[in-house]
């Protein structure tokens, strides 16, 4: 348990994924992703807008 919340310090949006075999911990994976906010061609920062309405 300790190592599964070392994995989890720092990370701000990924995943930590367990696989168990026979009851037992074999394998822990940690993906990290790093959210970048969209520059216009102006180069003034933008994020993305929420869809409005039904798609």
């Amino acid at each position: 348990m300790e190592k599964i919340a070392n994995l989890l310090e720092g990370l701000e949006y990924g995943t930590v994924q367990i696989t168990v075999h026979d009851s037992q911990i074999t394998q822990i994976d940690r993906l990290e992703k790093h959210r970048l906010p969209l520059q216009s061609k102006a180069g003034v920062q933008t994020f993305p807008s929420k869809p409005k309405g039904k798609i």
